[in-house]
C-alpha cells in the first residue's frame, strides 16, 4: 500500500482517468480550497449534516497520511474550518475532503493543509449529533468505503478501493511520460498534430475501422 500511494502522489489526476475512463470521479463542484496542493491517502469516512460533532471523534481516529472524507449529505452550514484542519495538520493527516461546506479560508491558506470542498460559509453548524465515522457514505456521486484511496489536485478529486488504482498505476505511468516528452518537443518547436498519429486516427475512423489516437514519443 505505501508503494501504491508513493507512485500516486507522483501522478496527475488526470494521468490517471486517462488510464482508466470508468475510474469514479467525484463531482467536480467539489474543489481544491488551496491551489498548488494535491492529497494522496487512506480514507476515514465521517457523515456530517449541518453539525461538526463528529468531526472530533473522526480525527481522534485518523491516522497519519489518512484524508478525512466528510459527507455533509447537502447541509448549508460549515462542517470543517480553521481549527480541525490545524489539528489535522498536527495529526499528520494528508487532508481534508468535504462534500459541503467550510470555513476560514485565511486560517486554511496560513495551515497550507490539502482542504476540498464545495464552497464557504462563515456560519458554522450545530454540536448536538455525534453522527457516524468510519462506515460508507455518498459522497459527490460516489459511494467511499473506509481505507479506499484518495488522490486529488487542482483537476479534483479520484476516490477507489486500493486493488483499482494498483491495475491502472503502470499506465498512468506510462501515459504521464509520454505528454512530458511531448510537451518538451513542443517547447523545443515540434507540432502537435505531427507527435500524434491523428491523421491516421481520424483517416481510420472515417473508414469505419477501430482505432486509437496514438503518440510518436
Amino acid at each position: 500500500m505505501t508503494d501504491l500511494l508513493d507512485r500516486l502522489r507522483a501522478l496527475q489526476v488526470s494521468s490517471l482517468c486517462d488510464a482508466d475512463k470508468s475510474l469514479p470521479v467525484v463531482d467536480p463542484a467539489i474543489r481544491a480550497l488551496l491551489t498548488d496542493t494535491a492529497l494522496t491517502g487512506p480514507a476515514v469516512t465521517v457523515t456530517c449534516v449541518d453539525d461538526h460533532l463528529p468531526m472530533f471523534a473522526a480525527l481522534r481516529a485518523a491516522a497519519p497520511g489518512s484524508v478525512l472524507v466528510v459527507a455533509g449529505a447537502g447541509g448549508t452550514r460549515a462542517v470543517s474550518g480553521e481549527l480541525f484542519a490545524t489539528e489535522a495538520h498536527r495529526r499528520g493527516l494528508a487532508g481534508i475532503v468535504v462534500d459541503g461546506l467550510v470555513r476560514d479560508l485565511r486560517g486554511l491558506r496560513a495551515i497550507g493543509l490539502p482542504v476540498f470542498a464545495r464552497g464557504t460559509c462563515p456560519a458554522s453548524g450545530s454540536v448536538r449529533d455525534a453522527g457516524t465515522i468510519d462506515e460508507p457514505v455518498s459522497f459527490g456521486g460516489i459511494v467511499v468505503s473506509p481505507g479506499d484511496v484518495v488522490r486529488g489536485d487542482d483537476d479534483g478529486l479520484l476516490i477507489a478501493p486500493p486493488a483499482r488504482f494498483a491495475e491502472i498505476v503502470d499506465t498512468a505511468e506510462a501515459i504521464e511520460a509520454a505528454e512530458t516528452a511531448l510537451v518538451a518537443a513542443m517547447r523545443d518547436g515540434a507540432d502537435l498534430h505531427s507527435l500524434t498519429t491523428v491523421d491516421e486516427h481520424v483517416a481510420a475512423l472515417r473508414r469505419g475501422e477501430p482505432s486509437a489516437l496514438g503518440f510518436r514519443v
